[in-house]
């Protein structure tokens, strides 16, 4: 069964936020970045609370790093891009952590609004 999140959702303005690299739609709010330490089929991922403008196909049993998961691949909603994955469940005790959360590789992610205005002014007060 599919599941589907908000689409065309916008984050708000001067918030710094992550966004699709291949159409620009916002994908999450930098204040639900969980952590940087993850690792995608791509390479760097990140780990998000919540996301928006994502599709969630069906879940499917995988062996990452961290041991058998349930997971299911999540993709924007936009451009159709593969994105990275949400936890659907965790077998292990210590990976329950995860469940309902998302991986988004970098690979696939820009940083956008906020971030700009915010080394400009690191910057400037040099």
């Amino acid at each position: 069964m599919d599941h589907f999140f908000t689409v065309e959702a916008y984050l708000p303005a001067g918030a710094r936020t992550y966004s699709c690299v291949h159409c620009r739609a916002n994908l999450a709010d930098h204040n639900e970045l969980i952590s940087k330490s993850f690792q995608g089929s791509q390479g760097k991922a990140y780990l998000f609370n919540s996301v928006v403008n994502i599709g969630c196909g069906p879940a499917e049993e995988r062996v990452l790093l961290t041991g058998l998961h349930a997971v299911a691949d999540i993709y924007c909603e936009s451009c159709k891009t593969t994105l990275g994955w949400k936890y659907e469940h965790a077998f292990e005790l210590s990976q329950k952590y995860k469940e309902g959360k998302f991986i988004i590789e970098l690979a696939h992610m820009i940083k956008d609004n906020g971030w700009d205005a915010r080394e400009f002014r690191r910057n400037s007060s040099i």
